[in-house]
């Protein structure tokens, strides 16, 4: 994020365009839905900028530009078909330390004019930091297609019951709470059909019990899936979005975290190979324990909670502790990583079967069943199996499986950090030691892996 999104109140404050052709109209008209109070300086008008003189609905001088036009403004606008001009007026600005924007010009601006999706109060504002204006406009108008009218309509009566929710609810939690659930439920939809009275009834109502309802807290084991946030499910982000608390472990992507509420509480339980911020038993209380204390959780982990993921052991402390929860599948490794590199894990030509393998060490040794490993015709996926790498190669090779079996290693799979790189047996260990892969990685062996040459159509835009 290169520029900070913000909202600035200029009601009845000084904002000074500069121009008088059809763009400075335009910036014109956006100032005065923000009821700034707007002086144009031009030598001369469109007719869309003179109808606003003659309405006295903006100040007008008629003037070339000069620096003691700025004097007083809270921001300028730069909207002439002049480049010298429109240097002078954002370097003068820029002195002066007022905001200023140049039409077309990124880079003489300390600010840009978001594409606006208005639903007052609502107001929605997408920038592309002027790299790309079309785009935002075209976001902007996906935006509208998906929020009715009446949108505005719901924030003006929140607004109109804030005070009373407020002397209600003794906590901000308990607010939100409340508020969340007058969001998905009947009120909104009396709001949107036009009954705003049979709505604030409801709210009365609601509010008219003698006592506060005890918070309920609750636990929603998530998979978040490989890596990239658009194959999270839908469920999966309302959740993120409505928790107080976030539990998450290592191999939730940075992208995927960002999706997360931005005022929940963060913990991070992480694990690396021999090295855990928590032992799992303390991880399985933890949650317990906030729930407990009235907090809606959100455990967070990579992939699918139940595939590697210690779902199960999570849950069953919490059936014990009589903790609500629910699970919510997510796209698991497996499944993510292989489609991103090109590789199916079955294929009627080469493999009818798959197996999933967790690759981790136990006692200096690896622990796998390798018969079941070195069946011909299937697909093998090892889950973190980095480390022992070259002690699986060496082994499924002595059981049998030939030296020459197409393999892949696939670091960080669906992200725009993807790294691919593809072996034999006989060679995977070095060529990912060369290519200096790290963790989280993922292996999958098995002749579907020679498919990638034709089916690999992710190319992630840095390496």
């Amino acid at each position: 994020m290169q520029a900070l999104p913000i909202f600035i109140n200029i009601t009845h404050r000084l904002c000074v365009v500069i121009g008088g052709g059809e763009v400075a109209s335009r910036k014109v008209t956006m100032l005065l839905k923000a009821n700034a109070a707007v002086t144009l300086i031009s030598p001369e008008l469109c007719h869309e900028l003179l109808a606003l003189v003659e309405a006295k609905k903006i100040q007008y001088r008629q003037a070339s530009y000069s620096v003691a036009q700025l004097q007083g403004a809270c921001l300028v606008i730069a909207a002439t078909d002049d480049t010298a001009v429109n240097t002078v007026v954002s370097q003068d600005a820029k002195d002066l330390n007022i905001p200023v924007n140049v039409v077309d010009a990124p880079a003489l601006c300390t600010f840009t004019m978001a594409s606006i999706v208005e639903r007052s109060p609502i107001v929605i504002a997408i920038s592309s930091e002027g790299t790309a204006p079309v785009l935002a406009r075209y976001i902007r108008t996906k935006i509208e297609t998906m929020l009715p009218a009446g949108y505005g309509r719901i924030a003006a009566i929140a607004g109109e019951f804030r005070e009373k929710v407020k002397a209600k609810f003794a906590t901000t939690q308990a607010r939100r709470i409340f508020w969340e659930g007058v969001l998905q439920g009947p009120i909104v939809e009396r709001i949107l059909s036009g009954q705003e009275a049979a709505a604030r009834k409801d709210l009365d109502d609601a509010l008219s019990e003698k006592t506060e309802t005890k918070l309920s807290g609750e636990v929603y084991l998530v998979g978040g899936g490989p890596g990239d946030p658009d194959l999270l499910t839908f469920r999966a982000l309302r959740l993120m979005q409505q928790c107080d608390v976030c539990v998450y472990d290592k191999l939730v992507s940075p992208e995927v975290m960002e999706l997360v509420r931005r005022d929940a509480e963060l913990i991070y339980v992480g694990k690396s190979r021999d090295q855990h911020t928590l032992p799992q038993e303390e991880i399985n209380e933890l949650l317990a324990r906030l729930a407990l204390e009235g907090k809606r959780v959100l455990r967070l982990k990579g992939g699918d909670p139940f595939i590697f993921g210690r779902g199960g052991e999570e849950i069953e402390t919490l059936m014990q502790r009589g903790v609500p929860f629910q699970v919510v599948p997510g796209i698991t490794a497996a499944n993510g990583v292989s489609s991103y590199a090109g590789i199916p894990l079955t294929h009627r030509d080469y493999a009818q079967a798959c197996l999933f393998i967790t690759g981790h060490l136990k006692d200096g040794s690896l622990d796998l069943d390798w018969l079941a490993m070195s069946r011909p015709r299937q697909t093998v996926v090892i889950y973190m199996g980095l480390v022992g790498l070259p002690q699986i190669c060496q082994q499924l090779i002595a059981h049998g499986v030939a030296a020459n079996m197409p393999a892949a290693v696939i670091q960080q799979g669906t992200t725009q950090r993807q790294r691919v790189v593809t072996a034999t047996l006989s060679d995977l260990a070095e060529k990912v030691a060369v290519a200096k892969i790290k963790a989280p990685c993922l292996t999958i062996i098995g002749e579907v892996v020679q498919l990638r040459e034709k089916l690999n159509w992710f190319e992630p835009s840095q390496s």
